[in-house]
């Protein structure tokens, strides 16, 4: 049986109609399809135990993209260049990743996936790469396609991503403009750019599959091998964790 993948997605408003809607990038669902898992989204509920109902039938969890964490979140004040926060969706991700470390199971972060599981962890986080590290890269890479090598990324070579990806230097994209400052308790990081931005982590003592990384896979994953590699190799994990519950149960 397919492993249960939840993907936490967010609340925004229809162009075309004004209707209040909940969403996902489809690129999430499609990487977790392709790997064999089961996507499962789930909404930023305020009701707790709905939640736990959820929780109690996944596998694993995929926290994506998106938009800024609240820096209230790891003690400071928004700089101007921060986006509108969305605590309905801060808080929801934050219970179901805390959930999910203290249950052991598998976890991948992407973008803004790592910097909320570094937040979850104790860490803090830049809030506008270009005014906090002024000589780094163009991380945001405004108008480039999806797709776009914007760099390569500098992978430890005895970390579990250089395992995966069979790759110490990728190409990645990059649609970003926070990124990891003080890494979170527990958390390895496990790649860099070259401007030392850090662009993977990994939890080394976790029992269980906790990767987190910078770039976006999921939208290279339909054409780069290693990309696709990530998502199966944490699609796997869920595949363990389901079959060591069952027996368990």
């Amino acid at each position: 049986m397919r492993p249960i993948i939840g993907i936490p997605c967010f609340s925004m408003v229809r162009h075309d109609t004004g209707r209040p809607i909940y969403a996902s990038n489809r690129t999430y669902v499609q990487a977790v399809l392709h790997a064999g898992g089961a996507p499962i989204l789930i909404p930023p509920l305020e009701d707790k135990s709905a939640l736990e109902v959820i929780q109690d039938q996944l596998d694993g969890l995929l926290l994506a993209g998106g938009t800024d964490l609240d820096p209230a979140l790891y003690g400071e004040k928004p700089l101007p260049e921060c986006h509108s926060p969305e605590p309905e969706r801060d808080a929801m991700e934050l219970s179901v990743a805390h959930w999910a470390l203290d249950n052991h199971l598998p976890v991948f972060g992407v973008c803004r996936g790592m910097q909320l599981l570094n937040v979850a962890c104790g860490g803090t986080l830049y809030q506008h790469v270009p005014v906090e590290c002024p000589d780094t890269l163009d991380h945001e890479q405004p108008g480039q396609a999806r797709m776009h090598i914007a760099h390569e990324i500098s992978v430890a070579a005895d970390s579990r991503l250089a395992g995966i990806l069979g790759d110490l230097r990728p190409g990645v994209n990059s649609f970003h403009h926070q990124a990891v400052r003080h890494v979170g308790r527990g958390f390895r990081v496990t790649a860099y750019a070259e401007d030392g931005i850090v662009e993977a982590m990994e939890m080394p003592e976790a029992s269980s599959f906790v990767l987190a990384v910078q770039y976006h896979p999921e939208e290279l994953e339909a054409t780069d091998m290693g990309s696709h590699r990530l998502f199966l190799a944490f699609v796997q994990a869920a595949a363990d964790h389901q079959r060591a519950t069952k027996v368990a149960v």
